[in-house]
């Protein structure tokens, strides 16, 4: 019994160490360095970005990032961001909506009781209060529709929300993780694809207006159906709106993957995130004009003005 008993604590010794090791830094191979052009765009003089910060959830930044600490506190923001292009306004992501009580409480309970959460006013709610003519507004652009990405859509019941086919499907078929994009029965889901070549090294592309302002290309991990928004505003300002393929910006640049526990939560294929992690990481090193926008990390938002 004791041999027994004193090998079975050795195993879970063992796991334990394995466990934590999970957090530590382990930056993942240099990638070849990126060659490519850096891509052309025509803006319009009338296209603009704006921020719309409708909350937070209080996190660390070990729990985003190998190698991060768990003393260093990072809000993760929830924000959406408006483009304003003449062809029709867009809505990337919609953070947190006005039913996100409800939404969160539908949330497996080791979730809700490991996050703590603030929220601000809605996205409807500051473009209503701006004066914003919601006509204006084209259409929602998904990055994925996880529940803090599409808490906002049941508050645009008149806006059709683009979204891949695969994504659809995962909202169809994913099982509890899409369980609250899955509940708006009232949502308009529009599928796009990619008709356009490469685009920064990704095989394909769908430049939204054809003047290279908006481009999404699909980089499947996360959620089957994730995307990297490019936006090129008239000052020639870039930004790469990379959705949750990293929570916090060292995920790209110091090229740290999710702790083990956490990609086994969030990430539909961990191939696929360390893929296009390591693809962002030779775009950045290559372009560092490109600001880099995780959907989480404040700092990504901070040039962008408030509606």
């Amino acid at each position: 019994m004791k041999k027994r008993f004193a090998v079975a604590a050795g195993f879970a010794a063992v796991a334990l160490f394995m466990f934590l090791a999970s957090f530590r830094a382990a930056p993942l191979v240099d990638p070849p360095p990126f060659s490519g052009p850096r891509p052309t765009a025509s803006p319009p003089t009338e296209m603009a970005v704006f921020r719309l910060a409708t909350g937070a959830a209080h996190r660390s930044a070990g729990f985003a990032y190998r190698g991060g600490s768990f003393g260093d506190k990072r809000d993760f923001s929830m924000t959406a961001v408006l483009v304003k292009h003449p062809k029709g306004d867009l809505l990337i992501d919609t953070g947190f909506g006005r039913d996100i009580e409800a939404h969160f409480k539908s949330l497996p309970f080791f979730f809700r009781a490991a996050t703590k959460y603030d929220r601000s006013l809605p996205a409807a709610d500051q473009l209503d209060k701006a004066g914003y003519d919601r006509k204006s507004l084209r259409a929602i652009v998904l990055t994925h529709a996880h529940w803090d990405h599409v808490s906002g859509v049941p508050d645009f019941p008149d806006t059709p929300v683009w979204i891949t086919a695969d994504e659809r499907r995962y909202i169809r078929d994913g099982g509890t993780v899409m369980s609250i994009a899955r509940s708006f029965t009232g949502a308009r889901y529009d599928e796009y694809g990619f008709e356009g070549g490469g685009y920064l090294g990704f095989p394909k592309s769908h430049d939204v207006y054809g003047d290279g302002s908006i481009v999404i290309v699909p980089v499947p991990g996360h959620t089957p159906g994730s995307v990297i928004v490019f936006l090129t505003l008239p000052s020639a300002k870039r930004y790469a709106m990379v959705g949750d393929l990293a929570w916090q910006r060292e995920g790209i640049t110091e090229r740290e993957e999710r702790p083990w526990l956490l990609r086994r939560i969030a990430d539909w294929n961990e191939d696929g995130v360390r893929e296009g992690l390591l693809k962002m990481a030779a775009i950045a090193k290559r372009f560092p004009e490109i600001t880099l926008v995780p959907a989480h990390d404040a700092r990504g938002f901070a040039d962008m003005p408030a509606l």
